[in-house]
């Protein structure tokens, strides 16, 4: 590890001013900064540790859940009104990460995590245009057992790995930044960018931004919703596939479905092509089954990924299923 400045700061304003430097990045929980930088994938120059910040908390505002950025993704699966309200998010939560890592990962950090592409984090051997534009994709001739078919390409197949973003981007979650240029809000569907087009690029952050605060919409009461994570073992792993689903349903027929998918998309894949098959539809195998394929409708494969096309098919009808009994 290079060596690197240590700012602690207890102020947004200063913590904001503080990362204005080009090589200056910020520090929460670590969980993913600090290993990339063990890795070589990552060298600031400056590190802002912004832990001391007054970005905490779970606030229920009638419609919707503010949630402050450096709120760990525990305390947020404990609130009373995400299990009452959003079980799909503290599903979502549970299945993310050990207790041990909940207990240190923030909301913040978990949605700016990136890749656990093992091309990116090898810079010593592997070709990667995320990390090095312009060098190559290793996976797409290599083993890429853990990478993306949607929103792909011969460029990039690199997998976004946060399960609580694909729950939150079904649900239409907003993120609240603020840099020393000013405050915007950003749809989360809206802040992640696809690896097929832009690599080396991930969101819309700009350099020095700073993710204050998400906020959640809450479902209706008489939505039923859920998360199903399929991985290699049950113990902490990624997700090979995942299925955030919220489903509203009257007299059998779908009024509303929410759908995300995890493990199979550049970015948190929100499925809307499976959601406008399931609009006024009965909820059926028959209809579960078409919403399926079109979910995965334009997938990119290579030989160590195409499995994914079908188990993603699966494991959606399984979760729209397992949400439709639950309403009945």
């Amino acid at each position: 590890m290079r060596t690197f400045e240590y700012v602690r700061t207890s102020e947004v304003a200063d913590a904001l001013a503080a990362s204005e430097r080009a090589g200056a990045a910020y520090l929460a929980g670590g969980t993913t900064q600090v290993d990339l930088m063990k890795d070589g994938v990552l060298a600031p120059d400056r590190l802002v540790d912004i832990t001391g910040l007054p970005l905490r908390g779970v606030l229920g505002t009638g419609h919707s859940l503010r949630v402050g950025a450096l709120t760990t993704m525990e305390d947020l699966a404990a609130d009373p009104l995400v299990t009452h309200r959003l079980p799909v998010v503290r599903e979502a939560l549970l299945l993310g990460a050990s207790v041990q890592l909940r207990n240190m990962a923030t909301i913040g950090g978990n949605l700016l995590q990136r890749t656990r592409c093992r091309y990116f984090r090898d810079p010593a051997v592997s070709a990667c245009n995320k990390r090095a534009p312009g060098s190559g994709c290793a996976a797409v001739t290599g083993p890429a057992r853990m990478h993306a078919i949607l929103g792909v390409s011969e460029r990039c197949i690199a997998l976004h790995a946060s399960d609580l973003a694909v729950a939150l981007v079904a649900l239409d979650a907003v993120v609240h930044l603020e840099s020393a240029r000013g405050k915007r809000t950003v749809p989360l569907a809206e802040f992640y960018l696809e690896a097929g087009t832009t690599p080396s690029s991930e969101t819309v952050l700009a350099h020095g931004e700073l993710i204050t605060e998400v906020e959640i919409p809450l479902l209706p009461e008489t939505t039923r919703s859920g998360y199903l994570k399929v991985r290699d073992r049950v113990s902490y792993e990624f997700a090979l596939v995942s299925v955030a689903a919220a489903l509203e349903i009257e007299d059998g027929v779908v009024s509303k479905a929410r759908i995300g998918l995890g493990g199979v998309g550049s970015k948190p894949w929100r499925a809307l092509a499976a959601e406008e098959v399931l609009r006024d539809a009965p909820a059926t195998g028959t209809s579960f089954r078409e919403a399926a394929a079109a979910a995965v409708t334009g997938a990119w494969t290579v030989p160590g990924t195409a499995f994914k096309v079908e188990l993603a098919k699966r494991a959606l009808v399984r979760q729209l299923q397992t949400v439709s009994e639950m309403s009945q």
